[in-house]
């Protein structure tokens, strides 16, 4: 089962965790797979390779999914 995705770290104190890719998929809505593809075409958040696993720094995923609005907010 996925943990919870952290963005600050306890008490404001210390790095932030990295967070694995079926952390990232539930904090998107997106199956792992979704991550691994967009991973191949070069086209979803910046994924770190530590050892053999992949890793996310989470202000990395929130400014891709940031830029990823495509409509206009105002009416």
């Amino acid at each position: 089962m996925p943990r919870t995705p952290r963005h600050e770290a306890a008490g404001g104190a210390g790095p932030i965790p990295l967070a694995t890719p079926e952390e990232v998929a539930v904090y998107l809505g997106v199956p792992v797979k979704t991550l691994y593809q967009w991973r191949h075409r070069r086209i979803g958040p910046t994924v770190h390779k530590v050892g053999r696993h992949l890793r996310y720094r989470w202000r990395e995923v929130d400014a891709w999914l940031d830029a990823q609005t495509s409509y206009d907010l105002t009416v």
